[in-house]
Parts: structure tokens; sequence; C-alpha cells
């Protein structure tokens, strides 16, 4: 096990299962030293501001990272060769009045940050939208740096 994923352990998580893309699409694609990571959506069902709290809706950001991170795993091997976190997008499916987008987001992105340390922070987009794939509270993409081939 590597340095990333001792940290995760020491933190309480760990890495689900990668799941293969649910459509005609790759689950990341490298080129040179970026990789870019199709979008995940949470296990966590419901419309965050009605159907779901602002105080559970960061965890469904956290369960859409480990999936991710799963699927970076799968295509990279090894974790440790993440030079660093560049953008993430995170997309809330918002009652109308919810306007706490970027707090749910927060979820993924202090675990980025926990994980990876300085190489975690990130730019990011905390955006609402009417509906997810599957009924999904968020669905997450991202964009990494990653040791040269």
């Amino acid at each position: 096990m590597g340095r990333i994923e001792n940290r995760l352990a020491e933190l309480g998580e760990s890495l689900p299962a990668a799941k293969s893309p649910v459509a005609n699409y790759l689950g990341c694609k490298r080129t040179g030293d970026m990789l870019y990571v199709s979008g995940r959506v949470s296990r966590i069902r419901g419309e965050v501001g009605s159907e779901l709290d602002l105080a559970r809706a960061p965890e469904a950001a956290k369960e859409a990272l480990l999936d991710i991170l799963a699927i970076v795993k799968a295509e990279i091997d090894d974790l440790d060769s993440v030079i660093s976190i560049e953008k993430l997008n995170g997309f809330v499916r918002s009652a109308a009045s919810f306007t706490d987008q970027p707090k749910v987001i927060d979820g993924a992105s202090d675990l980025l940050v926990e994980i990876f340390g300085d190489d975690g922070r990130h730019a990011r987009t905390a955006t609402g939208v009417a509906q997810l794939p599957f009924g999904a509270a968020v669905q997450l993409e991202m964009i990494m740096r990653l040791q040269g081939e």
C-alpha cells in the first residue's frame, strides 16, 4: 500500500471497487501528464434542500470522490503517481431555493486536501442542477496532474 492509500486508512476511509462506465465513455483518459476523470455520482440519492439536508449532503460528495479515486487507482495503479489535483467540478441536485452548493462540494474538497495536502488544493466549480443520473445527490468530475509516463 502506498503513501496515499495509507493516508486514506489513517483517515478511516477506504476505496470501493472501481465501477465500470454505464455507457459509451471511458472512466478516465490520460493526455501527457494530465488525467481527465469522467463524472461519478454518489450512491446517496435525493434533492438537496428538500429530500436531503445540508448536514448529510457533503457525505454524498465525499462518497463520489472515493469512487473517482478508485477509478483512478484502477487506471494508473498507484495513487502516489498523482502530483496534484488541478480541477474539481461538482454538480448538486438542488431544490429550487437551495443555494449552498459550495458547502456540499466541500465534502470532496476537504477530503482531497486531507489526503494530498497542498497538492490536493484545486480550482473548483459547484453548480446546482435539477436532476442527476439515477437521482443521485452529487456528481463529480476531476482533472489531475500525474508523474510523467
